[in-house]
């Protein structure tokens, strides 16, 4: 159990982008709904989250979509969670 905390804190430091328009997605979206997630998308999050800043802004932003499928739908999911708030 320490194991996966001491992860999610990781993986929360590693969603801090330092561009605000990232953050105010990611950071939430990491502290609160990652846990729930199954065990592939947590794999995929993490993928997204080693993608360069400029690709995460231009998908959040919605001024393109991610080649890689799986990453989109995981900015989709991130989108939703910030639209529900």
């Amino acid at each position: 159990m320490e194991k996966q905390a001491e992860r999610l804190r990781r993986l929360v430091w590693h969603s801090r982008r330092g561009m605000l328009e990232l953050d105010v997605l990611l950071l939430p979206f990491t502290e609160n709904h990652y846990s729930a997630l199954n065990e592939t998308d947590k794999i995929v999050y993490r993928r997204m989250i080693d993608c360069e800043d400029q690709d995460l802004f231009n998908w959040f932003l919605e001024k393109s979509t991610s080649p890689d499928t799986e990453i989109q739908r995981i900015v989709e999911l991130v989108l939703d969670n910030a639209r529900s708030r």
